[in-house]
């Protein structure tokens, strides 16, 4: 009797798949940080940070095509509302703390947005990086409120939903930045999924076109630009809470260029290339620098070098690539079968 064909799945039932893939993924590597890593957590907790980091500017460069080197300016915009609120206003509570960056972050990116997007190109770029040295000047200048070169320190979150408190071996707040990057990353894949995700890939594949059709690109563009700068200061919100500090590293060029080579290293465009990217980028940078601390940069550089020019489209394209050698190799054994 000849076997069944399995009806190909829709589109909406494999994008569900990938999402829960993704959740799932995303849990595991959760849990076996936990397990196999409990000394390290405030690494780990960095680099969740860093996540919602890279996130967030894919949204603006992978799904809409911007170019910018200034996202450092939202990460720094979430930090520091966050610890001024915790710092000056005396709120303790790490969500009311969270809400705050997220607030922070919002506004940081619309209105960077706003000056950014009025150029394109090269012009665009340069607006970025100027925004961005523009935030940490001014952070410096009130260091009344912000601690200037010193950092602003007195961020003392209180025990998450009264019971769980911060300490010293970093649980809670490793477990809050696992939770957050799971609910972010399933926003975000409802978001780039749903019509308002479609125009932005539309905009970045042929902004004349999608104009010429009635859209309207610049609006569009600067709200992704303000979701972006949400996730970003959600990420500053969670270093704040976590470290009990904020320093102007939060907003250096340093931070947006770095964040910027891990989504290319990932993958620009995919949600699950930027987490994988960031992941891989920093704990191989990490544990690099602890075994040769004079020559860690030489091997970063030639790791990035090799992943640009044999995987163009970043480690998100390795299992095609992969999949695509396993089946030319095996062509030539079928053939002569």
């Amino acid at each position: 009797m000849a076997a069944t064909k399995m009806a190909p799945r829709s589109p909406i039932a494999r994008d569900r798949l990938v999402t829960a893939g993704g959740l799932a993924a995303i849990a595991a590597a959760g849990a076996i940080g936990l397990v196999l890593f409990p000394n390290d957590l405030g690494f780990l907790t960095r680099v969740l940070a860093t996540a919602l980091l890279v996130l967030s500017l894919d949204l603006v460069t992978g799904y809409c095509g911007v170019a910018t080197l200034g996202h450092a300016a939202l990460f720094g915009g979430g930090a520091y509302a966050s610890g001024m609120l915790a710092a000056h206003g005396g709120i303790q509570d790490p969500l009311v703390l969270l809400a705050a960056g997220l607030a922070g972050g919002l506004v940081t990116g619309l209105v960077s947005g706003l000056v950014i997007l009025r150029a394109t190109g090269l012009p665009q770029l340069v607006l970025s990086i100027a925004v961005v040295q523009l935030a940490s000047a001014l952070a410096n200048k009130l260091s009344g409120w912000t601690g200037g070169s010193d950092g602003l320190s007195g961020i003392s979150p209180g025990p998450l939903f009264g019971r769980f408190a911060f300490d010293l071996w970093g649980q809670t707040g490793y477990l809050l930045g696992v939770a957050l990057l799971l609910v972010v990353f399933a926003a975000l894949r409802a978001l780039v999924l749903s019509p308002f995700g479609l125009l932005c890939r539309g905009i970045r594949e042929d902004v004349i076109r999608v104009g010429a059709l009635g859209a309207r690109v610049r609006p569009a563009l600067v709200a992704m630009y303000g979701i972006s700068g949400a996730v970003a200061g959600l990420g500053g919100a969670l270093s704040a809470v976590t470290t009990g500090v904020v320093g102007l590293d939060s907003l250096s060029f340093e931070r947006s260029a770095s964040a910027l080579v891990m989504l290319v290293f990932g993958g620009a465009g995919s949600l699950g290339g930027a987490l994988v990217g960031t992941v891989v980028f920093q704990v191989f940078e990490h544990a690099v620098s602890a075994a040769n601390p004079f020559h860690w940069l030489t091997l970063v550089g030639l790791l990035l070098i090799a992943v640009v020019l044999f995987l163009p489209r970043g480690l998100q394209a390795l299992p095609a690539r992969l999949a695509g050698l396993v089946r030319r190799r095996a062509a030539p054994a079928r053939g002569g079968a």
